[in-house]
């Protein structure tokens, strides 16, 4: 076994660890709550929660171009804030319906900066600390667990495509006319 790497800063490595763990626990936690619910508005208080984490996550950024640590140690956060970012810009500033029906030239982004942060983020904790890393394989089976629950429970994306097809039950929308 791979003795574990150092990495300098160790602190913003352990922002980076909980910034990926606080995003796969509240994204688990919001899929989950649409099978009761059968409405992604937890999903909406969650993700501000998560553009709220940019917030730490760009300091260990910063951290970590400052103190010269490689490219695998930056990468993961720079990649959540784009997330971020295009986050705020397709749900917030110019909102626009992508995931039903799909808009590929945004779902596919969205997705790939999203589950790239992810695992960017929680790749270099495996030679760092396995125990953390262990913690974060856990968290990131939750998320997926929970996605694939809430999807086989029909909720969210065919629950969305009906509501959009219904003249004025597109929420954010709506209240944005």
């Amino acid at each position: 076994m791979n003795a574990p790497s150092v990495v300098n800063p160790w602190w913003a490595a352990l922002v980076v660890w909980g910034v990926v763990n606080a995003v796969n626990v509240l994204q688990a936690a919001g899929f989950l709550s649409r099978v009761p619910t059968g409405s992604v508005a937890v999903n909406h208080l969650l993700g501000r929660v998560m553009i709220g984490l940019a917030l730490p996550a760009t300091v260990a950024l910063v951290a970590f171009v400052r103190a010269g640590a490689g490219w695998r140690h930056w990468i993961g956060p720079g990649v959540y804030v784009a997330f971020v970012g295009l986050m705020i810009a397709v749900e917030y500033v110019w909102p626009v319906e992508f995931r039903s029906p799909m808009r590929y030239d945004i779902l596919v982004p969205y997705l790939v900066l999203f589950f790239g942060g992810i695992l960017l983020m929680g790749l270099p904790m495996f030679r760092m600390s396995r125990p953390l890393w262990l913690v974060t394989v856990a968290t990131t089976i939750l998320l997926l667990g929970s996605m694939g629950f809430a999807m086989s429970k029909g909720v969210g994306q065919r629950k969305r495509a009906k509501a959009a097809a219904e003249p004025g039950t597109s929420r954010r929308h709506d209240a944005r006319r």
